[in-house]
């Protein structure tokens, strides 16, 4: 069946059938569908729609273009977190040491970034040497020996949304639910997964900028488990300003570092705090602990002793990275950028920030994709010095911009100034974790 004959159908309302779908997927799958056509459905889907059977078909054959991990014969429970994506999130390098120490398998497939968000492969390999290319072969061995692995999507994993990740980002066609749902769960599912935490984020540095969407989301996801067995549980969180203290790939690592050192500031408490919810969520959806608080006093015990980054110490030695920034993080940043800092440009309090404007300018200064296959800079990045609910005078600094001596930086300072909103009297602070399905 030709290209030309779905793209049509579907540019005009009509419903896809099963064949169809799965004839798309093969197409994307075998290479016999060029970029172009691939491109041209998912605009046709991204403007007419699927159904709820559409939806689901897609997600099945996206799933099975690859191959179904099985991981029966690891003695430990497996669970897995996906994040919908945000500006400065970078709890899965927290989250995953974390359940790995407190006993839980955590076989993770990751995503490059997509859009204004950054991408858990990206930032690890932003740490020397980190392959994040692995075998099947090299992720059951790396899951065995520590408790976790952090790869991409290969050939033999979910390989057609390797693909249509990639042109969704450069087609302007990622913020469709079910486009979202497929891409998620397609990886999730074959991951051979006992329990599945989905992180959607809320706010204007997420895809999902309303919470009523947000949750439907949520919904759409967790619905999606249920029908394939999986323990699955959302939280919707709030990305109304960057997740803790840094946003860009090398700065988001150190910060995790910190974390796992103890040595973490006020400004990366969200980040903590959030790192903990969806770990213990793991905890408890696996059968490791019997409800949140003693799962949450359990990941405090992991954290506190050492445990949960001695865990990632050991999965960076087994995918080949420089164990040594465990032990100096300072090694993973460029002191040779130029620091600016972004100043406020008049008295009040913070009440609103457009995180999108901030992952956006990451993008333009290298540390994002525009292009599918534009090279990442892993050290620009942003410091972020004044949240929502601080009071600012005149001069203050609002945050602070790591880049290369570029013609892009010119108006960097400027625009960051104004993702700024400030009033005169203190805002009401939304809550971190402002739901849950």
């Amino acid at each position: 069946m030709r290209p030309q004959d779905l793209i049509r159908k579907k540019r005009d309302g009509l419903v896809l059938s099963h064949q169809e779908i799965a004839a798309f997927i093969g197409g994307v799958t075998d290479g016999s569908w060029a970029d172009y056509q691939i491109s041209a459905l998912l605009m046709a889907i991204f403007l007419r729609g699927l159904n709820a059977d559409e939806a689901a078909v897609l997600t099945e054959e996206m799933l099975h273009s690859g191959e179904v991990l099985d991981f029966s014969e690891i003695d430990a429970p497996k669970a897995d977190k996906h994040s919908t994506g945000g500006v400065g999130d970078k709890t899965s390098l927290i989250i995953a040491p974390l359940a790995a120490a407190c006993g839980v398998a955590v076989p993770m497939i990751s995503g490059r970034g997509l859009g204004h968000t950054g991408g858990t492969l990206d930032k690890l390999e932003s740490i020397p040497g980190y392959n994040v290319n692995l075998s099947l072969t090299e992720f059951k061995k790396t899951i065995k020996l520590c408790g976790f692995a952090m790869s991409g999507q290969t050939a033999e994993i979910a390989p057609a949304d390797k693909k249509l990740y990639a042109l969704r980002d450069a087609t302007a066609t990622v913020d469709y639910i079910p486009l979202i749902v497929a891409s998620i769960m397609s990886k999730k599912l074959a991951e051979g997964l006992d329990a599945l935490v989905l992180d959607v984020k809320t706010g204007t540095g997420a895809f999902m900028p309303t919470f009523e969407k947000a949750r439907e989301l949520a919904e759409a996801l967790v619905a999606t488990g249920a029908k394939c067995r999986i323990r699955t549980t959302a939280v919707i969180s709030d990305m109304n300003q960057p997740l803790g203290k840094f946003v860009g790939n090398a700065l988001e690592v150190y910060e995790c570092i910190k974390i796992l050192q103890n040595e973490d500031d006020a400004q990366m408490r969200s980040t903590r705090e959030l790192s903990l919810e969806l770990t213990a969520r793991m905890l408890v959806l696996t059968g490791v602990e019997k409800n949140l608080e003693t799962a949450k006093s359990l990941c405090e015990a992991k954290l506190r002793d050492g445990s949960a980054l001695e865990k990632l110490q050991s999965n960076i030695k087994l995918q080949s990275g420089d164990i040594h920034i465990c032990d100096q993080p300072d090694a993973l940043l460029d002191n040779n950028l130029l620091q600016i800092a972004v100043k406020s440009e008049t008295d009040g309090f913070v009440s609103a920030i457009d995180t999108k404007i901030i992952g956006q300018i990451m993008c333009n200064l290298g540390g994002g994709r525009i292009k599918t296959d534009d090279q990442i800079d892993h050290q620009v990045g942003y410091q972020c010095e004044a949240v929502i609910g601080d009071e600012v005078r005149t001069g203050d600094t609002l945050g602070v911009l790591f880049c290369r001596h570029t013609d892009k930086v010119n108006l960097a300072p400027q625009t960051l100034q104004k993702a700024y909103k400030l009033s005169q009297e203190k805002p009401v602070i939304s809550e971190l974790v402002k739901g849950s399905v």
